[in-house]
């Protein structure tokens, strides 16, 4: 395994626990490795804006957001694929035929199709967000990079076959996130690599969830945590500890890339 010049972390339930809190040992780890010059990334499904203090926090200014959809390096914009404006209108048709309501986010800001919805309330709640305004008509002035469609598992199949231009990721028992056809973080770590001139051999990643399944498997090395799913643990190359077992510092151990604590 080729020691990796650019390290990818996924945010929830890799660099965030449960809790939302990324911990010291956490901290300390990308500190140490930033200092050690190798290039550091945040790799997510999340929207620009729902991770700006965490970049703040980090130092970190190269991202892959909205699963691939949105992608920056160095405060650099390289890459936008929004979702295509007819088909999210029928989408949107669909959605409010089966009473599934919707929210439109973009890199700046999120809408909602209806107030206190509670799957809506319970889904984007637990990522400590609060309940976006309702405007359902969002979509129609903005260049929409997701779409979060809220419905239960058993539901979902009415619109996988209907919209093929759209890939439908499941991040909650209550929601999917709707993104372009072919749209992933992998994607977007090839776009970053080629961009600061690493190969993807070089590259690493951490993640946890179903999202992170094909970055995990596309780069020189692919790094599980230890809350990851089992299906993602299968996808990487090793299962480091859990995020609030200082499962990021041990991964970073085992890559090389860091010295073990001494006592």
């Amino acid at each position: 395994m080729k020691k990796p010049g650019i390290v990818f972390f996924d945010i929830d339930g890799t660099l965030y626990t449960k809790e939302m809190i990324v911990p010291p040992s956490t901290k300390e780890a990308i500190a140490e490795l930033k200092n050690k010059g190798v290039y550091v990334a945040i790799a997510t499904g999340r929207a620009p804006f729902m991770f700006e203090e965490l970049r703040e926090e980090l130092g970190i200014e190269t991202f892959v957001s909205f699963n691939g959809s949105y992608v920056v390096a160095e405060g650099e914009v390289i890459e936008k694929k929004p979702l295509n404006f007819n088909y999210l209108t029928r989408l949107k048709e669909h959605a409010e035929s089966q009473n599934h309501p919707m929210v439109f986010v973009d890199h700046e800001d999120f809408r909602s199709t209806v107030s206190n919805h509670p799957h809506i309330v319970e889904s984007v709640g637990g990522l400590k967000l609060p309940y976006p305004s309702e405007d359902p008509d969002y979509f129609k002035e903005r260049e929409i990079y997701q779409a979060l469609l809220f419905c239960s598992g058993h539901e979902e199949h009415v619109y996988l076959h209907s919209h093929p231009k759209f890939d439908f990721v499941r991040w909650h028992n209550l929601a999917v996130d709707v993104l372009p056809q072919g749209g992933s973080k992998a994607e977007g770590i090839k776009t970053v690599a080629r961009h600061l001139g690493f190969t993807i051999d070089e590259a690493a990643a951490f993640g946890d969830a179903l999202n992170d399944i094909q970055m995990l498997e596309m780069v020189g090395a692919g790094v599980a945590m230890g809350n990851a799913l089992d299906k993602t643990k299968a996808a990487a190359d090793f299962v480091t500890a859990s995020v609030d077992e200082g499962g990021i510092r041990a991964g970073l151990e085992t890559l090389g890339l860091l010295e073990g604590n001494k006592v």
